[in-house]
């Protein structure tokens, strides 16, 4: 539930987009949709871990902390409409405290594309899931940081579906490869499924 969760209050939020800003609104669905990204992340980790034990101890911790360079971002974006303030202003104000700028916004929020992308070409890689997600998924993580650096909400509403589209295939469907430490391609005796983003179903329940 929440792999859906968190690209599609993403998807929402961009219609929340005003003139020279985000806005509150945005900025509050923004924060919430990576919440529910990293808790949705962490359960396909969990599920990644057994055939990609290397790959996940990188990116499990990568992930976190992306996911507060997002939630810095959305809060930036709320304070930017109660003090009704542009995007660009807040921008050049923020310039004035390296530290908190380059920790919590330009190392942690590009990181999150790229977490997502690492993500895409694993799946691939790894055959747990059709190529055309893993493909989707990295597109959508090129085209997340073009539509937030151009601020178009039109290029913003392609890329946000570009994730919408893999992440609800991860959300709703079993990821093959992933039960029990089975390796990609791999028969399982157990034809029960595991969603990636919640606890096992069926016969694999225990």
């Amino acid at each position: 539930m929440f792999l859906i969760l968190g690209p599609v209050l993403n998807l929402i939020a961009g219609f929340f987009w005003e003139s020279d800003r985000q806005g509150v609104t945005a900025g509050t669905l923004v924060a919430l949709s990576c919440a529910c990204w990293l808790v949705g992340l962490i359960g396909l980790y969990d599920r990644l871990r057994n055939i990609a034990p290397r790959y996940v101890a990188v990116a499990l911790p990568a992930t976190v902390f992306a996911t507060v360079g997002g939630v810095a971002f959305g809060v930036q974006s709320i304070h930017e409409g109660l003090f009704d303030a542009s995007h660009a202003t807040t921008i050049e104000l923020l310039n004035a405290y390296p530290f908190a700028a380059w920790t919590l916004y330009w190392i942690g929020g590009p990181l999150f594309p790229l977490v997502l992308f690492g993500l895409g070409l694993a799946l691939a890689r790894l055959r747990a899931a059709p190529l055309p997600v893993g493909v989707l998924l990295c597109l959508g993580a090129i085209a997340f940081p073009l539509s937030r650096i151009t601020r178009e909400a039109s290029i913003a509403h392609v890329a946000d579906l570009l994730l919408l589209l893999p992440f609800l295939y991860l959300g709703l469907r079993e990821l093959p490869g992933l039960r029990g430490g089975v390796a990609p391609g791999t028969p399982d005796p157990e034809p029960a499924q595991v969603r990636a983003s919640g606890a096992p179903t069926g016969g694999s329940r225990g």
